[in-house]
């Protein structure tokens, strides 16, 4: 028991954490994995919120000022770099915020999180507003601009993964 004491060190609330993780030394057994789920769940909502938050502001910038001048398939091409950018803060800033470990299944848990929320509301909100069903929204879809929303929610799962991925040896 001393040597699991030596190795662990405290972070900044004092709380002994695991040598590789930020995780408490108190969250063992099944309380343990209720409050890293729970941890799980709260950064994959923060996430999601940040990537709606974004996607809205870029949508509005897109519809109103860059579609009028150029066409509405350009536009929306020339909003995924900005939105991948949006992600890439977004994700770090989540990780850094919760100071979540560098393990991939909990990366890609935040990920997945956030795309079950995304879909959920853009299912439940955005076709209702235009007044379509499922059917119809695919049926209106350009090909290349229909596939870059699946490009986007791709990349908004395996974000968290990519920003913290150790790419050294």
């Amino acid at each position: 028991m001393r040597e699991r004491e030596e190795t662990c060190s405290t972070d900044q609330a004092g709380e002994t954490t695991h040598p590789g993780t930020s995780m408490p030394d108190n969250m063992s057994g099944d309380d343990g994995r209720l409050k890293g789920l729970a941890l799980l769940l709260k950064a994959g909502a923060v996430y999601f919120l940040v990537a709606l938050g974004a996607g809205l502001v870029f949508e509005i910038i897109r519809l109103q000022v860059v579609a009028l001048h150029v066409s509405e398939r350009i536009a929306a091409v020339l909003e995924i770099p900005t939105a991948l950018l949006a992600m890439i803060i977004g994700a770090q800033w989540v990780i850094d915020r919760f100071h979540l470990p560098p393990l991939p299944r909990i990366r890609l848990g935040i990920g997945i999180v956030a795309l079950c929320l995304m879909i959920l509301i853009e299912s439940m909100l955005v076709l209702p507003l235009h007044d379509l069903s499922l059917n119809q929204y695919f049926a209106t879809q350009d090909f290349v601009v229909g596939v870059l929303p699946v490009g986007a929610h791709g990349s908004l799962t395996a974000m968290p993964l990519l920003v913290g991925y150790r790419w050294e040896r």
